[in-house]
């Protein structure tokens, strides 16, 4: 047999599309060629894929090789060729039997010595895998590096076959009935079952109005600023922020799990763990959104699922705190190239926080502000209008009295108000079938409706404040996360007063 066909998966952003590995052997001058687009990581498996042959005590063909990576016009990047690349041309030259080879897919870079080195993707891969397979109706086995299995048996009712080697993959292939026979790995049980930690409310002294800010915001998905002076407690409230909110399902963990594993980063004892990304305020767009020539999630799909925490809020760069509007809006982002295009989830929870002037203690009780009224409005207009108007809950953290701050701390445990966001969570879900923040305007109008004195109330607080669409959509949402955390059916006027509450902390000139 001259040709060979196996399966492996090529990454373009969350996308792990399906590639067929052909490899041919020919008569003519020895030479090795892969075709099919490859980067250079690609090109180079020659060598390693020679190497690790020899090594292994393999015969390396004296013969015209080609290799094809199908389809042609898909970019493909990285070492993760290089098992089924070897693999193919121990089929071709009839030193492994190929028969079974359709039944798996392969993913796996060589080391010279013929050991499997962990890859970048491996949950995505065989998220996409899974999906794929039940699509068609017929189920194959992945066989991928050892150090990978861990991530890749998250994917449920998908067969992982981890491997170490080379010689222990072509051992799996030789032995049909034999004890060589790759073993399929299942995910450990301490990782199905723990729980995620997190710091705990009940460590933070006073700040009541910010915790029950910050309880509705988890009860809902809604995005929050917090203004105040420095040493208030917006980044330690912000820190522990993850720990209230309700737990994610299956499928939503392994929708992060699958971002994370992009970059390679992931690890298992992570899972069901909501991410929390803190970006410095010196990172570039592309840090935030994603991008390079091959496509990359950037911090917000980094946080899909979890906490985006962006501190000192002004000091980042004005361009880079504008892509964040569309994200916010769509719940995910797209990052178009000249050669290619990818498309990565975002459904984050922004988490802001900021002074409200450039020394910080505007409002402060015990330092005096020292700038002028100009120099704060220019400080808060680094913040423009239509950021702002996208940020659901706005509120002041003030400075604690120092009789509070003396006294030991005596909060609500994070436990106490995670049940009380769960249970808010679930009612919304039983209702709508999804978050409060996620509804639509004309879902909005169907699950949001006030009674006659909450709607007078609310029309003369759009009349007072200038209220956008946006914000007044936004406002009812509010109060409907408000009143699903009292259990109550009808938004009342105290829902929407206390929702009102939430937009008035920082008006941007």
């Amino acid at each position: 047999m001259s040709l060979a066909v196996l399966k492996s998966r090529a990454l373009t952003g969350m996308q792990a599309q399906e590639v067929t590995v052909e490899v041919h052997l020919a008569n003519g001058l020895p030479s090795f060629t892969i075709v099919g687009l490859p980067d250079t990581e690609v090109k180079e498996a020659r060598d390693r894929v020679r190497a690790a042959l020899q090594n292994g005590r393999f015969e390396f063909p004296a013969r015209r090789i080609t290799v094809n990576l199908a389809p042609a016009d898909l970019p493909k990047e990285s070492g993760r060729f290089d098992l089924p690349i070897a693999l193919g041309i121990l089929a071709a030259s009839g030193q492994i039997p190929a028969d079974e080879l359709d039944r798996y897919e392969f993913a796996g870079e060589l080391s010279l010595s013929g050991e499997l080195r962990p890859i970048r993707g491996a949950l995505a891969m065989t998220y996409a895998m899974r999906n794929s397979s039940a699509a068609a109706g017929r189920q194959r086995a992945f066989i991928l590096p050892q150090a990978n299995a861990a991530e890749a048996a998250l994917v449920m009712d998908a067969a992982i076959l981890p491997a170490t080697s080379l010689q222990q993959v072509c051992a799996h292939f030789a032995a049909p009935q034999g004890d060589d026979r790759l073993a399929r790995h299942h995910a450990a049980a301490a990782t199905q079952t723990a729980l995620p930690r997190y710091p705990d409310f009940a460590e933070v002294k006073g700040q009541l109005h910010a915790k029950r800010a910050l309880e509705v915001a988890a009860a809902g998905g809604h995005s929050i600023l917090m203004v105040g002076p420095p040493g208030t407690g917006k980044s330690m409230l912000a820190a522990r922020f993850p720990g209230i909110l309700p737990p994610m399902s299956d499928e939503e963990a392994l929708e992060s799990a699958a971002v994370q594993s992009l970059t390679g980063v992931f690890a298992a004892a992570n899972w069901k763990t909501r991410p929390f990304r803190a970006p410095h305020h010196t990172a570039s767009g592309v840090a935030l959104v994603g991008g390079g020539g091959n496509p990359r999630p950037g911090e917000i799909s980094l946080a899909h699922r979890g906490v985006l925490f962006l501190d000192e809020l002004p000091e980042f760069d004005r361009r880079v705190l504008e892509v964040l509007r569309e994200p916010l809006e769509s719940g995910h982002i797209t990052i178009s190239r000249a050669a290619r295009q990818a498309d990565f989830p975002a459904r984050f929870q922004l988490v802001a926080a900021m002074n409200p002037c450039p020394c910080g203690y505007l409002g402060h009780s015990d330092n005096k502000c020292r700038c002028s009224p100009d120099m704060v409005a220019r400080y808060q207009s680094r913040v423009s209008g239509p950021l702002l108007d996208r940020i659901d809950l706005q509120i002041q953290v003030a400075s604690l009295p120092r009789d509070d701050l003396l006294r030991q701390a005596d909060g609500v445990a994070s436990a106490a108000i995670a049940a009380r966001t769960e249970q808010a969570f679930v009612r919304q879900h039983a209702r709508q079938d999804k978050a409060n923040h996620a509804l639509s305007p004309a879902e909005v109008d169907a699950w949001c409706c006030p009674d006659p004195d909450a709607q007078e109330l609310l029309r003369n607080a759009m009349a007072r404040l200038n209220w956008s669409a946006r914000a007044y959509h936004r406002v009812l949402k509010v109060a409907r996360t408000i009143a699903d955390l009292a259990s109550a059916d009808v938004i009342g006027t105290a829902h929407v007063a206390e929702a009102i509450q939430y937009r008035r902390a920082l008006q941007v000139q």
